[in-house]
């Protein structure tokens, strides 16, 4: 529908915890408790989730995709393209058993694209929806101000009391106990292997070889620049 909010963003971005957050400030579960089968129901993920449930006249949507003209209103989840690229190696990692970070920064492996080409393909909103990007890092820092800035774009009127309780109740640190405790809807992930894993800015300074580095600020580093990531 016309009122249908995506949330867009390149894989390891932000998108499962903002899926949490927007269950909590959309639907008003706790975030510590609600199981990924109950989120996936309320937010559906659209690579995973082949049916789902309207709720009220504005459905909410997880998507790692490129733009799409029925995508006419997005919240676009924008992180720091270093540290994608560390947590995306993990997630490969845990999936495969094996694979080779300089590759990846070249683009072998990586679905649907590579990191700079999504945020420019996105940043150039061909389609004309109604967007607004949410940082990861400022999500970190000043959750209430985006959820309002959220809440603002969707239509919503929430209490900042209530928008920082949301805040921490869907916290790293309780993601990753809620993980351990109750793991996830989409039983192919191996329960050996951390999804909420680190999680931190700047990871890619202690986590990716310098020659990788160097690869991936070769390709990107004009995107990185433009969005305040140089």
């Amino acid at each position: 529908e016309p009122t249908d909010i995506f949330v867009c963003a390149y894989p390891r971005s932000g998108n499962t915890w903002f899926q949490n957050l927007l269950a909590g400030v959309v639907h008003g579960v706790d975030p510590r408790f609600a199981h990924d089968s109950l989120i996936q129901d309320l937010v559906p993920d659209v690579h995973y989730k082949s049916f789902y449930k309207r709720y009220g006249p504005t459905a909410y949507f997880k998507s790692h995709a490129l733009p799409q003209p029925s995508y006419r209103r997005v919240v676009y989840l924008l992180r720091d393209g270093r540290d994608v690229m560390v947590s995306y190696y993990h997630f490969l990692l845990a999936l495969q058993g094996r694979t080779d970070f300089a590759r990846l920064v070249h683009g072998e492996g990586l679905s649907p694209c590579q990191w700079h080409e999504h945020v420019e393909r996105w940043a150039g909103n061909p389609y004309g929806a109604e967007m607004i990007v949410i940082k990861y890092e400022d999500l970190q820092t000043s959750a209430v101000r985006e959820l309002q800035r959220f809440c603002a774009f969707a239509g919503l009127e929430r209490a900042d009391v209530d928008l920082e309780r949301i805040a921490n109740q869907a916290s790293f640190e309780r993601a990753q106990a809620k993980e351990k405790e109750q793991g996830w809807d989409n039983k192919n992930w191996p329960s050996d292997h951390a999804f909420v894993r680190r999680g931190e800015v700047g990871s890619y300074r202690d986590e990716m070889p310098a020659e990788v580095l160097a690869a991936f600020v070769e390709r990107a580093g004009s995107t990185l620049a433009r969005f305040g990531y140089a």
